[in-house]
């Protein structure tokens, strides 16, 4: 029995990840020829005839591809718990980006430098499945099921990079950000950066994206006067955002976020 008992509770586990992850729905936003799958989750009771917040949530490189269930590996139990469902009614999207795209704009340096050689440029145009993302985000606002002055974004490591990116791309838009193990262009914090709530996170030890990314991102942030916090994890490596998730603060500081229209 002794033997049996971690297989056990394994198999519980998978089963109650599975369980939540049907929770979000299946969709598909189409754009001319370009194809947008991402998962949604309605609140309890939802109200076609009411508007709630919206959180976008991205994921990492590793979740890349077409099957629209690989992007909610990490993250997704967050919004499915009983509590916070009940306390913070919102639509959760959980988009996923193509296999050979990237949220962000990025160029990689193979000389490494103290950002392990990771640049964002602000000259191309959004990458495709980003642009997707922005298009969508725009038609549930314009659809009314959405309360413009609820509209937050989070993601982790590439997802980070993309909730950085969404920031300047769309300024005025978002109503508060937490990007984890993520990076981003300093110079873009001037866009948006004034007055808005963001909370970002890393690991100390990253050896994936290193933790200098983050802390260049959060120096520029407070010079643009952001309401920045940041959270920084001694010793811990590349999935910070277990860290993250675990948070007490971090549904109550995201859910009293509200800009003003």
């Amino acid at each position: 029995m002794q033997k049996l008992l971690p297989f056990i509770i394994g198999l519980l586990a998978v089963q109650t990840a599975l369980g939540q992850a049907a929770l979000y729905k299946k969709r598909w936003y189409i754009n001319g020829k370009d194809t947008l799958r991402y998962r949604v989750l309605l609140p309890l009771d939802y109200d076609s005839s009411q508007t709630y917040p919206l959180v976008l949530f991205l994921h990492g490189a590793g979740e890349r591809g077409n099957n629209n269930e690989d992007q909610l590996k990490h993250g997704s139990q967050l919004f499915t718990d009983s509590a916070v469902r009940k306390k913070y009614p919102a639509i959760v999207l959980f988009p996923q980006c193509g296999r050979n795209d990237f949220w962000a704009r990025i160029k990689r340096n193979p000389e490494k430098d103290s950002l392990g050689g990771i640049a964002f440029p602000t000259t191309e145009p959004m990458g495709k499945a980003l642009n997707l993302v922005s298009l969508l985000l725009d038609s549930l606002v314009t659809t009314q099921k959405v309360d413009p002055r609820k509209v937050y974004v989070g993601g982790l490591s590439m997802g980070g990079m993309g909730t950085f990116e969404l920031l300047w791309r769309k300024p005025g838009f978002f109503a508060a950000a937490f990007p984890i193990c993520g990076g981003g262009n300093p110079e873009t914090v001037k866009l948006y950066g004034r007055k808005f709530p963001i909370w970002v996170f890393h690991g100390g030890s990253d050896p994936v994206v290193r933790v200098s990314n983050s802390r260049l991102m959060v120096n520029a942030l407070k010079a643009a006067k952001a309401k920045v916090k940041y959270s920084e994890y001694p010793g811990v490596g590349h999935n910070s955002w277990d860290n993250a998730f675990a948070e007490p603060d971090l549904m109550p500081w995201l859910f009293k976020q509200r800009k003003k229209l």
